[in-house]
C-alpha cells in the first residue's frame, strides 16, 4: 500500500486494478470532444428537430411550425447540428430541406429515453 499522491493522503489499496483502469481511460481531449457532442443533446429544440427529421426531410418553415420557433432560430440550430454532421441539407429550387445525416443521433436519444424509463421504474 502506498499514498495516493502529493495532494491526497488516502492510501491506494488496489494498485493493480487502478493501473488496469487507467490504461482503459481515454485521453482528456477525447472526453472533452464527447462533452461537446453531448451539448448537442442538452437543448430541447435540437432534440425535437432531430426527432422531426428522423424519417423525412423537412424545410425550415415546416420545422419552425413543428418546433414553435422562428425560421431564423431553426436555421441557427441547423447550422449547429451540421457542425457535428448530424444533419444534411439539400437545396431544391429555392427551398432547403434538412434530413438526418447520422442515425446514431436518434439512437442516443432513444437510449436516453430508456434510461429515463428505467429511473422512473425504480423511483
Amino acid at each position: 500500500m502506498k499514498p495516493c499522491g502529493e495532494n491526497c493522503q488516502c492510501t491506494i489499496f488496489h494498485q493493480e486494478t487502478l493501473t488496469k483502469v487507467e490504461k482503459a481511460l481515454h485521453p482528456d481531449a477525447e472526453y472533452q470532444a464527447l462533452n461537446e457532442l453531448f451539448k448537442v443533446f442538452s437543448d430541447l429544440t435540437r432534440i425535437k428537430i432531430l426527432e422531426a427529421i428522423k424519417d423525412d426531410q423537412l424545410c425550415v418553415c415546416d420545422l419552425s411550425h413543428l418546433v414553435g420557433i422562428s425560421k431564423s432560430a431553426v436555421s441557427h440550430q441547423m447550422t449547429y447540428l451540421k457542425k457535428y454532421h448530424l444533419v444534411k441539407s439539400a437545396k431544391v429550387g429555392k427551398m432547403v430541406y434538412y434530413s438526418l445525416n447520422d442515425p446514431h443521433a436518434i439512437e442516443i436519444i432513444q437510449h436516453a429515453y430508456s434510461i429515463m424509463k428505467g429511473q422512473q421504474a425504480h423511483a
